[in-house]
């Protein structure tokens, strides 16, 4: 490491811990060349994914992005802000771990529709029409059919009943 004061190139660790639990390391060092003392930092590399939209441009992967989409979607629905944060978690670690540096925004839209179709139709539908760019109210309509189709085709679950449904 290179003396930030005398410009050598020799030196000794004197101290070294973990900081932020255990994503960074911070080590004293001392120059062996004028004696002086420096402290360094170093900290894995995060590999950036860049999004690719449809139009061809590239961003930098903001899983801020996600969460916010999510939590448009579910804007006044019953559903807890923790669900919302382990899908977004889940669809975070997808895409982090992938070998490829880039991924398409359409693939990260499905991601998050196939959460939400399982999480809540209503929330699905929003940001459906908003994902495939709905024009006109077919469509909305020809979406809620393939909803109600599936939900009629699935076994029946035992719901409990809520007191004011007695």
């Amino acid at each position: 490491m290179k003396c930030p004061y005398c410009g050598g190139s020799q030196d000794k660790v004197i101290d070294s811990r973990e900081i932020r639990d255990g994503e960074a390391t911070k080590r004293r060092r001392q120059c062996n060349e004028c004696g002086k003392r420096f402290t360094t930092y170093e900290e894995i590399e995060e590999r950036r994914q860049m999004v690719v939209k449809k139009d061809g441009r590239r961003e930098p992967y903001d899983r801020g992005k996600i969460l916010r989409g999510l939590q448009t979607a579910c804007h006044k629905r019953n559903v807890d802000v923790d669900v919302l944060m382990r899908i977004t978690e889940e669809i975070d670690r997808e895409i982090i771990n992938r070998s490829d540096r880039e991924i398409a925004s359409v693939e990260i839209g499905e991601m998050v529709m196939a959460r939400l179709r399982e999480l809540d139709h209503v929330a699905y539908v929003r940001y459906a029409s908003v994902y495939r760019q709905f024009r006109d109210v077919t469509q909305f309509r020809e979406l809620v059919d393939v909803l109600g189709y599936e939900e009629r085709e699935r076994p029946q679950q035992r719901q409990p009943r809520l007191p004011y449904e007695a």
